[in-house]
């Protein structure tokens, strides 16, 4: 077993305030802030939204999050899982023409047991993989971490999110909107 070296996430573990300009649940409060491109929302629907991952496992690791706050998945409406599912279904095509991974990861931690930061308000992670990446725990033969700066990829991703259709771009610095 080879280990992978990734001291970004180092920040993470160590840090002692988790986000300071977040009073209760980030997933409730970061979609109201105005510096939406700072706090790496790059694409949002009326009833869901999409963060990167502030400290990635790979490129592209992004979230997608409904506004209703609950950390039950039976708790959504129709509405709210339909609109949920067309953002993941956006997200998924955004980062294959952004990231051109050769495939992805993508699931929910429910419940206090199943792992995660944050088990009070429902998430799902999509992860794009590429052929020899890294995976979540173990490392295994000759595996290679890709990197790249959360910058660079959100300006792709967000890119790639504004060219689909239904895209409105307010500009680069604001999340894409899809009505």
């Amino acid at each position: 077993m080879e280990q992978v070296f990734a001291p970004w996430r180092i920040e993470w573990i160590r840090r002692e305030e988790k986000n300071p300009d977040i009073d209760e649940c980030v997933f409730c409060e970061l979609p109201a802030l105005p510096a939406e491109r700072d706090n790496l929302l790059v694409a949002r629907s009326e009833h869901a939204f999409v963060l990167l991952n502030n400290y990635p496992y790979n490129p592209g690791h992004t979230m997608v999050i409904p506004h209703a706050h609950t950390g039950s998945y039976s708790d959504l409406t129709d509405e709210q899982l339909l609109d949920h599912a067309r953002l993941k279904q956006r997200t998924f095509d955004a980062l294959e023409v952004a990231l051109e991974p050769d495939g992805f990861n993508a699931g929910l931690n429910l419940g206090d047991g199943a792992g995660g930061s944050i088990g009070d308000h429902l998430h799902t992670h999509v992860v794009p993989r590429w052929q020899g990446d890294t995976n979540f725990m173990p490392v295994l033969s000759d595996t290679s971490v890709i990197v790249e700066a959360l910058e660079e990829t959100y300006g792709r991703v967000h890119d790639a999110f504004a060219a689909q259709e239904g895209a409105t771009v307010p500009d680069d610095e604001r999340a894409v909107v899809f009505e």
